[in-house]
């Protein structure tokens, strides 16, 4: 790039993204003089869906913004909590965050996963068709133009990521509600009606079930109750935390 030089601050909640030398305030950068801000923001790495604002001496611009010698671009991070419009707030994960699906499932959030590798341009017309918002550890996959909504999921760990995600984006948490195997409605069940998914023991000693409405799954409060009881009382602590 020869064209105009500006000087971009990249907000500390971003510095992930971008490389050491342009974290340390406004660093200088040479446009093109064509590129729009937003494609000039991703070059350094960071996704716009983790981009709340763009300000250009003291005022906002939207990404198309055409950068002009000498201005100060400040790039910050999205506001917490950040709302999607136009459509109910939904998930849809990639293959990487099966443990963070089964997790939001449990708390009655809907969210869409996908087991296998589909490719990006798949899961992005999914995130379209569906108007959910994507959650992915692939940046690339977060540049796609035909997202509905993405977000970066910032941690490895599950419990972490879990924490994020409902910090950021403060669904309704509706728990014991959906299947964690299929994200269908679950609904009271009858002993006979799920006796075919139970062992002895189980048909024995328990006597309150649910089953999915849409894989026919069975639920009931087995041996790992007590874990799961326990991530949904810090998500419901949580949510009320932030009121």
């Amino acid at each position: 790039m020869n064209g105009p030089e500006i000087r971009v601050d990249v907000a500390p909640g971003l510095h992930l993204f971008v490389p050491p030398a342009r974290r340390a305030g406004a660093t200088a950068l040479t446009t093109d003089g064509a590129a729009t801000l937003g494609h000039v923001i991703e070059s350094l790495g960071v996704p716009l869906t983790e981009v709340g604002a763009l300000v250009v001496d003291g005022r906002e611009v939207p990404p198309s913004h055409i950068p002009a010698a000498g201005e100060h671009v400040a790039v910050r991070a999205v506001t917490r909590p950040q709302r999607v419009p136009g459509a109910p707030l939904r998930f849809l994960l990639d293959v990487h965050l099966g443990t963070l699906a089964r997790r939001l499932r449990l708390l009655g959030v809907d969210t869409a996963y996908e087991s296998t590798d589909i490719g990006d341009p798949a899961l992005a017309a999914r995130s379209a068709a569906e108007k959910r918002v994507m959650l992915s550890r692939d940046r690339g996959l977060l540049r796609r133009r035909e997202l509905w909504a993405g977000a970066f999921v910032y941690s490895t760990r599950p419990e972490e990521q879990l924490r994020d995600v409902l910090d950021r984006f403060a669904p309704e948490l509706h728990p014991w509600t959906r299947c964690t195997a299929c994200n269908g409605l679950l609904r009271r069940a009858t002993k006979d009606e799920v006796a075919d998914q139970l062992e002895h023991g189980t048909r024995r000693t328990y006597d309150v079930f649910a089953r999915c409405t849409a894989c026919g799954r069975a639920y009931w409060k087995g041996a790992h109750h007590d874990q799961l009881e326990a991530i949904v009382e810090r998500a419901l602590s949580g949510s009320a935390e932030r009121g």
